[in-house]
């Protein structure tokens, strides 16, 4: 959701201050926009944690799994992820002094950036990155590693079964998803925050960018190349009519 939301609202307005160069909509509107690409990015990155943290327990505790990550634990997660997003969001906007309209300080008409001051440029690198990319990394090398053995023990029971061994094939494809996703992961937001150090606007608008095509790839990553997911899909829009018989006799 927060992708597509980031597609949606956050997208088309910084396509048209990219190509026009200027702000076209007042200060109001600038802050408003502002705190809204925050949050919708910030939604993002901690949703890359939860999926992570799931990934974990799904691993390493999977009989226990449906016990858990429950639809009621998932919920609080999702709102405690979007809650924090805001709340950082605007803790970082208001001391940068972007957050309410009479704040906002412009050299000159069609004007809209935000000025982070240098402490906050090093807080934000430690919160959105060097916080999240440590978690992620730790616990896909878990995963990585009990997939591992979890692969070793199937080609162990398959060798005295004298049957053929499929779990080296499995083992190359973790690997590969995983490489896949800390690979893009570590891609965008690496080149963003590296190049956040610098203080050109030019520099943050176009690296900018890097996070919004981060959004645009999540939902391949994590979605699309999920065959349940394209079953679902699949499902949903070529037999709605199952669906919806199927909701009756629920009912």
């Amino acid at each position: 959701m927060s992708d597509l939301l980031v597609g949606m609202f956050v997208m088309p307005v910084k396509i048209t201050q990219l190509r026009d160069s200027c702000w076209y909509f007042g200060d109001l509107a600038c802050c408003f926009s502002e705190i809204i690409n925050g949050c919708l990015t910030a939604a993002s990155l901690c949703s890359l944690v939860l999926i992570a943290v799931d990934r974990y327990i799904a691993v390493s505790d999977p009989l226990h799994y449906n016990t858990k990550i429950t639809v009621c634990k998932t919920s609080l997660f999702i709102v405690l992820v979007w809650s924090i997003s805001v709340m950082y969001i605007t803790i970082f906007y208001y001391f940068n002094d972007h957050l309410l309209q009479s704040q906002v300080i412009t050299s000159c008409y069609g004007e809209c950036v935000v000025i982070v001051k240098d402490f906050w440029v090093i807080t934000d690198v430690v919160v959105c990155f060097v916080a999240p990319c440590s978690v992620i990394l730790i616990l896909y090398s878990i995963i990585f590693n009990a997939a591992r053995q979890q692969a070793k023990a199937v080609r162990a029971v398959r060798l005295a079964l004298k049957k053929h061994s499929s779990s080296h094939s499995s083992e190359i494809k973790a690997a590969k998803t995983l490489g896949l996703v800390i690979f893009v992961y570590l891609t965008f937001w690496i080149t963003f925050y590296v190049c956040s150090l610098t203080t050109s606007s030019i520099a943050w608008t176009v690296f900018g960018w890097l996070l919004y095509l981060n959004s645009s790839l999540n939902p391949l990553l994590y979605a699309i190349f999920y065959p349940w997911f394209r079953t679902s899909v699949n499902f949903i829009v070529f037999y709605p009519k199952s669906i919806y018989d199927v909701l009756n006799v629920v009912e």
